[in-house]
C-alpha cells in the first residue's frame, strides 16, 4: 500500500526546488532542505528494492532512471553540438553520467541539474555494498559519510568534489536505509528530539560562522547542510504519521501529489532550462526578479512550460517503470496500475513509494543574466 505521507513529502520537495531556482531565496533551503530529503527517500526505496530483489535491484533502478535523461539528451546534445560543443568520447556520458557530461556555455547552465543524476547513479551502484555493511553495523555505516565530510571541511583530507558529495548526500541516503529498517521510528522521543536539536544547532552554528556567497544558503555550506538536513530528516521521517487522511478528501491535492510523484524526473530535468531561458526574457518586459509579482509570474510560467513538456514526454517514466503509459497520471483508473497491486515492485528510481519505500528528486547551480540560479 502506498505511503501517501512520503509521496506528499516528495511532491513538496519538487515544488520547493522549482520555486527556489526561480527566486533564489536562500531561506527556502533552511525551511525545507529538499535535496537531502529526496536522497533519504531514495535511499529508503533502494533499501526496499535490495531487500526484495538483492543486487538485481541496481539494474532495475538504472532502467527507471536513465530513459528520462536520454529524452533530454536527444533534444539538448544536438543543440549543443551545433552551438560549439566539441565532439569527443565524453559525449557518451550523456548516456550513463558517472561523471559530469560535457556541455557548452549555455548548456552548462541550463543542464546543471545533471549533478543529481550523477550522484544518484553512484549511490545506486554503491548501495549493495553499503546495504551489506548497514545490516552488520548500522550506526557506523550511517556515520561514515558524515565523518568523511567533517574531515574534508575542516581541512584534514583535501578530497575531490565527488567525495564531498558522498559525504553530504550519501549520509542522507543511508538515513533512508535506517528509515526502511524502522530504526528512525523506533527512536524514543527522549533520544530523537535532543539528537535532532543538537544536529540543528551544530549545523546552524556552522552556517552562521561560515556564510557563503549567497549568505545562509545551505547549498554553499556542505557541512552545515549535512547537519541541518540530518536533523530535518530525523523529524520528518522518524516521526512520520501513519497517513495523511486529509489528502484523500481533496481530489485536486490527491491528483497533484500523484502527478508530481509519477513525473518527478521529467519536472526535475526540464524545469531548469526554462528557468534559464525565461530570466532574460521577463527582464526585458520589466518583470524584475526583485519584484514579487515578477517572481510569481516566472514561477507560473516555468510550471506551465514544464507542464507542456510533461504532457509530451512524461509518459517515458511510465514505460521505464513498466506501467501503463498515461498522459496525465492519477486518473480514476489509477487503481488498475500494476504498481499498486500486491507484490508489485515499487515505483521507479524517481517514482512513487510503496509501503515503507520511497523515491527522490532534484538540485542545480548557476547564474542567468543578473539572477543567481541556485543549485539545490
Amino acid at each position: 500500500m502506498r505511503n501517501r505521507y512520503l509521496d506528499l513529502l516528495r511532491a513538496l520537495a519538487i515544488v520547493r526546488v522549482v520555486v527556489y531556482h526561480v527566486t533564489g531565496w536562500a531561506t527556502l533551503t533552511l525551511v525545507f532542505p529538499a535535496m537531502s530529503v529526496m536522497f533519504a527517500l531514495a535511499g529508503s526505496l533502494m533499501a526496499a528494492s535490495l531487500t526484495r530483489a538483492g543486487p538485481a535491484a541496481v539494474g532495475r533502478r538504472l532502467r527507471r532512471l536513465l530513459p528520462s535523461l536520454w529524452v533530454l539528451a536527444v533534444v539538448f546534445v544536438p543543440a549543443m553540438l551545433f552551438t560549439g560543443l566539441s565532439v569527443s568520447p565524453r559525449v557518451l556520458l550523456w548516456l550513463f553520467p558517472i561523471a559530469d557530461p560535457p556541455a557548452n556555455n549555455w548548456g552548462a547552465l541550463a543542464l546543471s541539474i545533471i549533478w543529481y543524476l550523477r550522484d544518484y547513479l553512484w549511490f545506486v551502484l554503491a548501495s549493495p555494498v553499503a546495504f551489506w555493511l548497514f545490516r552488520r553495523a548500522p550506526l557506523l555505516t550511517v556515520l561514515a559519510p558524515y565523518l568523511l565530510l567533517v574531515t574534508i571541511e575542516v581541512g584534514i583530507y583535501p578530497a575531490p568534489p565527488v567525495l564531498r558529495e558522498f559525504g553530504l548526500y550519501f549520509g542522507a541516503w543511508l538515513l533512508g536505509f535506517a528509515h526502511h529498517a524502522g530504526m528512525l521510528r523506533r527512536l524514543s522521543g527522549r533520544l530523537l528530539y535532543p539528537l535532532a536539536l543538537a544536529l540543528a544547532v551544530g549545523g546552524g552554528a556552522w552556517i552562521v560562522g561560515h556564510p557563503g556567497p549567497r549568505g545562509y544558503d545551505l547549498n554553499d555550506n556542505p557541512l552545515g547542510n549535512a547537519l541541518w538536513s540530518a536533523a530535518f530528516i530525523l523529524i520528518v521521517l522518524g516521526r512520520a504519521p501513519a497517513g495523511v487522511a486529509w489528502l484523500s478528501r481533496s481530489r485536486l491535492a490527491e491528483r497533484a501529489v500523484t502527478l508530481l510523484n509519477r513525473r518527478a524526473l521529467t519536472v526535475y530535468l526540464w524545469h531548469m532550462p526554462f528557468v534559464v531561458a525565461l530570466t532574460p526574457l521577463v527582464d526585458v518586459v520589466g518583470w524584475s526578479h526583485q519584484d514579487p509579482v515578477g517572481l510569481a509570474i516566472r514561477v507560473l510560467l516555468v510550471f506551465a512550460l514544464v507542464g507542456l513538456v510533461t504532457l509530451a514526454v512524461g509518459w517515458v517514466e511510465d514505460v521505464a517503470a513498466r506501467r501503463r503509459p498515461e498522459l496525465i497520471p492519477g486518473g480514476p483508473a489509477q487503481s488498475a496500475d500494476p504498481a499498486l497491486r500486491p507484490g508489485a515492485e515499487a515505483a521507479d528510481g524517481a517514482g512513487a513509494t510503496v509501503g515503507r519505500a520511497v523515491v527522490p528528486a532534484q538540485r542545480t547551480a548557476g547564474e542567468a543574466a543578473s539572477v543567481e540560479i541556485n543549485a539545490r
